[in-house]
């Protein structure tokens, strides 16, 4: 079987986007499928094209000229589509499998019906939850209301549907598509990519004055819907009692400058250390210096929908974690078992859910146990790209 993939952007770029991409189209590789992978002009400038990548060949598409949001999409969508049907006349695919967001469906769409080759789409997120948080929109204004009804535009016309979780299937068949034109891909970890906690080290603690210090972090994006300022609005009542304890902050993005603010504005920022961005191959370093790490997810339809893979890459780790109670976070973790969960967006209940593990210490060898059960029994991703075979199956003969 032959599988054209058609990406918003992928690996050497860092995000939990191309992380995902890259597992998928390994273990289908596993699988005895062929794939091919080609990115949207959202990739940016690529050194190649095509562009070899840690074993996996990426094909590129040029990156159109700028211009204002709508007229930029549109030359997206084409340059997408152009550069996509050269390929699959090329490759001569069984299946188109587009990827969120929609602007790449739309060019799938287009080939696939004109080659006759049958179209799938894979939500990880809807591209107009995505906009109010980047802040480009609300939810309910008119540009909200004509995405989402773009995104059942297409949905209603693929030949199926995949997304990531149940939060984001319900949303699906809500719309008016068939349940069983929708299949989960859950979010997953590959296991050999991930070891249990290691001793910290101690040169890089004393680098970031962490010596002597109980840390809470996080290691990720800095975007809105993380939570991080209510992490940082929870210290200094967390500091009252326990003035050893430091936040580590690794990673950047959009909130970087707002937090940093933000914790001189409460007097905090020399509790708090931005270690900034770090390579990936020293992730785990880092993680190593963190005794807690805290998933504080504000609650909004987007982290209500969607799971997100990081308390996942923790249990895979060993890690214990707290974590809001959103939607996303509560389909992956089982509380008191595999993590604990306190009430979104309250600092008091955040700062009480920390304490509480902090203080039940004799506890986190079960919490560890019991995360690494579940991403090697369950959420692995051998498990979740399974969920493919079926679908695959039944297109291949019954194409179009």
């Amino acid at each position: 079987m032959r599988i054209l993939h058609i990406l918003d952007h992928s690996i050497p770029l860092h995000s939990g986007y191309t992380f995902r991409s890259a597992a998928i189209l390994r273990e289908q590789r596993a699988l005895g499928w062929e794939t091919f992978h080609l990115t949207s002009p959202k990739q940016g400038k690529a050194s190649a094209d095509p562009e070899d990548v840690d074993g996996l060949r990426f094909h590129r598409t040029p990156v159109p000229p700028e211009g204002p949001p709508v007229i930029n999409a549109l030359r997206q969508i084409r340059a997408t589509e152009t550069r996509l049907e050269d390929l699959a006349r090329a490759l001569r695919p069984d299946i188109l499998h587009a990827h969120s967001p929609v602007l790449n469906a739309i060019p799938a769409l287009r080939v696939g019906k004109r080659l006759g080759i049958p179209v799938v789409y894979e939500i990880r997120a809807f591209w107009e939850d995505a906009a109010v948080d980047h802040g480009v929109t609300r939810e309910g204004s008119l540009r909200y209301r004509l995405t989402r009804g773009l995104e059942t535009w297409v949905l209603r016309r693929v030949d199926h549907a995949f997304t990531i979780c149940e939060g984001l299937r319900r949303d699906i068949v809500a719309r008016g598509i068939p349940a069983d034109k929708v299949t989960v891909i859950p979010n997953a970890v590959d296991l050999e990519s991930f070891h249990l906690s290691g001793e910290a080290d101690a040169a890089l603690k004393s680098r970031l004055s962490l010596d002597g210090a109980t840390v809470v972090g996080f290691i990720g994006s800095f975007y809105a819907y993380e939570g991080l300022d209510l992490l940082l609005e929870a210290l200094p009542a967390m500091l009252a009692g326990r003035p050893e304890l430091r936040v580590l902050l690794v990673g950047g993005g959009p909130q970087e400058t707002n937090l940093k603010a933000q914790a001189a504005r409460l007097g905090i920022a020399d509790r708090v250390v931005f270690a900034g961005r770090v390579p990936h191959g020293e992730v785990g370093r880092y993680y190593d210096l963190i005794d807690l790490l805290a998933y504080p997810r504000h609650a909004m339809r987007l982290t209500e929908l969607v799971t997100p893979l990081k308390p996942l890459e923790a249990m895979a780790q060993g890690r214990v974690f707290v974590a809001s109670d959103v939607g996303g976070h509560r389909e992956l973790i089982r509380d008191g078992e595999t993590g604990r969960l306190f009430k979104a967006g309250d600092a008091g209940a955040l700062a009480a859910a920390i304490e509480h593990m902090l203080e039940h210490r004799r506890d986190w060898p079960a919490y560890r146990a019991a995360g690494r059960r579940h991403v090697e029994t369950v959420r692995n991703w051998r498990n979740s790209v399974a969920n493919y075979r079926a679908v695959y199956a039944r297109l291949e003969r019954n194409p179009g």
